[in-house]
């Protein structure tokens, strides 16, 4: 399979959107290589703009959007809260009128953000089909354009540059740990790694219930449908289909093999980032750190320096995942 994007297309979306994103630092930690066995490498992606790595992929789309659209009435997207702030972000570095449709129970912390960077919030029932149909609503009625959070190739070539940059930034790793939902991120990381280092491999990290493993096994879509939100800590990789135009990628570029995590997995993946590495970081992330410090020695021994990415830092910290809330009166 040829993917209908390439390095070519990640080096141009880095060179587009390099001045509207942080080239974010990779962190180690002593304590958590001797806890893993190995050389972990964190790439930080939670101090990038709009505390996720979305920023990238959505700065990437919005601003072909305008070149291609000079008089463009603008941009609408669903999302769990991340892409949302990033769209509203490029929006507005785009000068272009953005509106953001979130599911209800979206934590507050992502829905200040996204209003406060000036995007019209909506909020619609907490299922896929409630925000594609309330997205594709708003779409007609505006004539704005849909930035699929992940099904979009120019967004996904715009999430290659975090490889781009790591790869730079430590160019003899042996394997990548990517936090996945939708697989937008997923994909631009693995045709990225697989142009500018094809023997590193690429890993999925999921929430227990994803079952993305026996999927790319058999390069099949198994997954029940109608499609579903999982019951997780981690509410920004909730989504528990990959894209239709992420999985051939994924089936391609990425390894089988799929990291699966559980929810007091990712809360100890959170402490331990920062408790031993000072980063704030949110579930999903947590799962890509436990994976890394607690399954890979497991799963594939034989890899000794290993990226990981801390996808994202916006927690609400009203609802820490560890504090109980309090019920006394």
């Amino acid at each position: 399979m040829t993917a209908p994007f390439g390095i070519k297309e990640v080096r141009e979306a880095y060179m587009r959107i390099q001045s509207w994103i942080h080239r974010t630092p990779v962190i180690t930690s002593a304590t958590l290589d001797e806890l893993a066995g190995r050389k972990l490498f964190f790439k930080a992606e939670n101090l990038q703009k709009t505390g996720s790595f979305k920023a990238r992929g959505a700065c990437n789309a919005v601003f072909l959007e305008k070149q291609h659209n000079p008089n463009s009435p603008g941009v609408v997207t669903h999302s769990s809260g991340n892409h949302g702030q990033a769209l509203a972000y490029a929006a507005k570095c785009a000068g272009l009128p953005c509106s953001v449709v979130v599911p209800q129970g979206t934590p507050r912390v992502k829905c200040d953000a996204i209003q406060h960077y000036g995007a019209d919030l909506v909020f619609c029932q907490p299922t896929p089909a409630a925000r594609r149909e309330t997205c594709g609503q708003i779409a007609a009625q505006t004539g704005r354009a849909v930035i699929h959070p992940y099904d979009n190739y120019s967004v996904m070539a715009g999430q290659g540059t975090i490889a781009l940059e790591l790869l730079e930034q430590v160019p003899d790793l042996d394997a990548i740990l990517v936090p996945i939902s939708g697989g937008g991120m997923t994909s631009g990381i693995a045709v990225t790694t697989h142009h500018m280092q094809p023997k590193c491999r690429v890993f999925a990290v999921e929430p227990f219930g994803k079952q993305l493993q026996q999927c790319l096994e058999k390069k099949q879509r198994l997954w029940p449908n109608p499609p579903q939100f999982l019951n997780t800590v981690a509410d920004a990789i909730r989504t528990q289909q990959v894209g239709d135009l992420t999985f051939p990628i994924l089936c391609e570029f990425a390894e089988p093999n799929v990291f699966t995590i559980c929810d007091d997995q990712m809360v100890e993946g959170m402490k331990l980032a920062w408790e031993r590495s000072k980063m704030v970081v949110e579930a999903a992330s947590g799962a890509a750190v436990y994976a890394a410090v607690r399954c890979v020695a497991n799963v594939v021994p034989d890899v000794e320096r290993v990226g990981v990415i801390l996808c994202g830092g916006n927690v609400d910290l009203d609802t820490l995942p560890w504090v109980k809330p309090d019920v006394s009166y």
